[in-house]
């Protein structure tokens, strides 16, 4: 793209001239002007396109009233030359010409639409495969970061509970991007302790976009009318609470960070950096952490911890289904005491649910 001080000879129209006359008009010329009248008018740019799709090879420049944020459409429309006002600040213009690397619609040049590339891209578990490759020796950060990357052309959300470990993947998440949308599962069945350190440590770490994701109170009403559902039915208890609610929120999301670790469960002592569940890329990593590592991660960053952390709940889920551990448990031999369970589900797939 050119940037013009002065309106070169040839053709001048303005952009309300309707096609058929601006056809006929540069029927053998060289150069045709377009003027706006306004900025907001997008005739120009329909007519510019239109021309350079009907095979028209002159010079194509705008004048009038145009403003540099338009400057990488005009070129996209077809435009070559750019007259500019005035003390019209020339690297504004060239900055927001090469301030974007890709487009939300076709245009006459070859740029692929965002849309169109996200149709064409790879398969879930190619881009797994791909990137467990590439991270088969990174840290976490650098995990997050192919995760979090916009060349990877998905929309990504980190899903926490707010529990005992949060604060490290959330820390890592803060440092490289703190827009990142964080997911909040809240039951209404929390402890208070947790809630408090939700705010405490979103608000120390600069997450901007914590969201709070609650039970359909429809579905709550006719499955658990007296909120004891997780007595009958834990599983019915966590559909409802969780996994439901979860499968809404990650309406538009196709990459969901997690904080699961491999010492957990014996069912995720073969978690992967990334993997593929229910055709979104899941991604974990701290999956090889140790809860040594944790500890000294939280330490070294002085990181907040969840008050219940101190008083025997390493593993923090709601108030009715968590207890303390005693010596010689394992960290998550609290959770779901003396029942069938070890996962709310979220990480298991959705089962049906029937009222109870």
């Amino acid at each position: 793209m050119q940037w013009l001080d002065r309106i070169p000879y040839g053709v001048r129209l303005p952009v309300t001239t309707p096609l058929a006359e601006v056809e006929a008009a540069v029927e053998g010329a060289t150069v045709l002007v377009l003027e706006f009248d306004a900025f907001r008018d997008g005739r120009g740019f329909s007519l510019a396109a239109i021309l350079r799709e009907r095979g028209w090879a002159g010079r194509l420049i705008a004048a009038g009233r145009l403003i540099p944020d338009q400057a990488r459409h005009l070129r996209r429309s077809g435009f070559d030359a750019v007259v500019l006002s005035d003390g019209a600040d020339v690297e504004a213009w060239a900055r927001m010409d090469r301030a974007f690397s890709a487009a939300y619609q076709p245009a006459v040049d070859p740029l692929v639409p965002i849309w169109r590339r996200r149709a064409a891209a790879e398969a879930p578990q190619a881009v797994v495969e791909r990137l467990n490759r590439q991270t088969r020796d990174a840290d976490a950060d650098d995990i997050l970061r192919a995760a979090l990357s916009p060349e990877l052309g998905r929309k990504p959300a980190v899903l926490s509970s707010f529990g005992a470990e949060a604060a490290v993947l959330l820390a890592a998440v803060a440092r490289i991007d703190p827009s990142t949308p964080v997911i909040f599962l809240e039951t209404g069945m929390h402890f208070l302790q947790t809630l408090a350190y939700r705010k405490a440590l979103t608000e120390r770490l600069g997450l901007t976009d914590v969201r709070i994701v609650t039970p359909d109170p429809g579905e709550r009403d006719l499955l658990d009318p007296h909120e004891d559902l997780w007595r009958a039915d834990p599983d019915a208890c966590c559909e409802l609470r969780k996994v439901r609610p979860l499968e809404r929120a990650l309406a538009g999301i196709n990459v969901l960070i997690t904080g699961r670790k491999r010492y957990q469960t014996p069912e995720r002592q073969s978690l992967r950096a990334f993997e593929v569940f229910e055709d979104r890329i899941r991604v974990n990593p701290l999956h090889d952490w140790t809860p040594d590592r944790l500890q000294a991660a939280m330490d070294a960053a002085d990181l907040p911890r969840h008050p219940l952390s101190t008083e025997g709940y390493p593993s923090i889920g709601c108030w009715p289904c968590t207890r303390a551990v005693g010596a010689g448990e394992e960290s998550r031999d609290g959770r779901w005491s003396g029942a069938a369970k070890t996962e709310c589900g979220i990480h298991l797939g959705r089962r049906a649910l029937t009222a109870v």
